[in-house]
């Protein structure tokens, strides 16, 4: 290659990076420029390689053209570079503040969660202590300090999620009562919200539901006081001053006597009709002694209730599936609305 070749070539190459560059628009463009124009395998590269078969003063001389010619197209990159980079920054200058906007959307406490808080705060508002415990349960805490017996169906492996090591989740939250009678001495005030877990699934039942259970154990507690309790929560949350309450006797081995608590209601077709809303009673003895809690001094009562029952009674819900299948056409109702 001669040397007037190389300038030709040179001048070429310079031509078409300046006009590629000018042409260019964005940042990732201008950087297959610079591979293409100063990379390893670029032109310029292959010409310096050829500067070996040029002799003396013609070598000298095109080695500074190819030089210059290298600072010439990188600055012509730098500056391109400067520009589209000083470009982007600007764009909020052209930004046009009359076109609308794009809406966001906002999420919402879950209806059930709307319900909980609810009902806790009326029981606080009964100076009721809310308390804790753990999801996965031990069969004493769960069974055993309750005085459910072996023989009990609620044991039964169709009915509870068994874990390992004689683990398992906890079908309601009356453990936590269990708990709480250990640790602490007489008065005890407390409710017991959270999750519980039983294999049961159809309209009205789901394998975790949500339980709020309230325990009271202090001298000369009656049933007197069981009542009274429950009459103002359950008028104070469906908030009518006039709402029918009637008290079934039951059982459950965990209290004695037992009773499942019915509200009245009125169907669409202006029928009359109850609805069982929760089970409450006094604390059984076997209970107290099991907790260290002298029976022949003091006595309790204790209720629980289920969140998801009194969620369908308030919003007038029919299917139960329908607070967990996560339908934003569902839970948007309740998106705004103070339950």
């Amino acid at each position: 290659m001669s040397g007037d070749s190389l300038k030709n070539d040179l001048t070429k190459v310079l031509n078409e990076a300046t006009e590629l560059v000018q042409k260019t628009g964005n940042l990732s463009d201008l950087e297959k420029l610079r591979v293409k124009f100063l990379g390893k395998k670029s032109l310029l590269i292959q010409l310096m390689k050829s500067l070996s078969n040029l002799k003396g003063d013609e070598k000298i001389s095109a080695g500074k053209e190819l030089n210059n010619a290298k600072k010439i197209i990188n600055d012509l990159l730098i500056d391109k570079k400067l520009s589209l980079t000083d470009s982007k920054n600007n764009l909020k200058d052209d930004f046009d503040l009359s076109m609308p906007g794009k809406p966001s959307s906002i999420g919402s406490i879950h209806p059930i969660t709307k319900i909980m808080n609810q009902a806790i705060d009326i029981m606080e508002s009964l100076k009721f202590e809310c308390v804790e415990g753990p999801e996965i349960e031990d069969d004493f805490h769960n069974f055993t300090a309750l005085n459910i017996p072996d023989s009990h169906p609620a044991r039964a492996m169709h009915d509870t999620f068994y874990l390992e090591n004689n683990f398992l989740l906890r079908t309601h939250t009356s453990s936590v009562q269990v708990r709480v009678m250990d640790q602490k001495d007489p008065p005890i005030r407390i409710i017991a919200p959270g999750k519980v877990y039983r294999k049961d699934s159809d309209i009205t039942h789901t394998p975790m539901f949500h339980q709020i259970e309230g325990l009271y154990i202090d001298k000369e507690v009656s049933f007197s006081n069981l009542k009274s309790i429950i009459n103002i929560f359950l008028k104070t949350f469906f908030e009518e001053d006039d709402l029918k309450i009637r008290f079934r006797p039951s059982y459950f081995p965990f209290t004695e006597p037992s009773a499942e608590v019915d509200i009245e209601y009125i169907d669409n077709n202006g029928n009359k009709g109850w609805l069982e809303v929760l089970g409450c009673g006094m604390v059984h003895p076997n209970v107290l002694d099991i907790a260290n809690i002298d029976s022949k001094i003091y006595s309790g009562y204790a209720f629980g209730l289920g969140v998801e029952r009194l969620a369908m009674l308030k919003l007038g819900i029919t299917d139960l599936r329908l607070f967990y299948e996560n339908d934003l056409r569902f839970l948007r109702q309740f998106q705004r609305t103070e339950i």
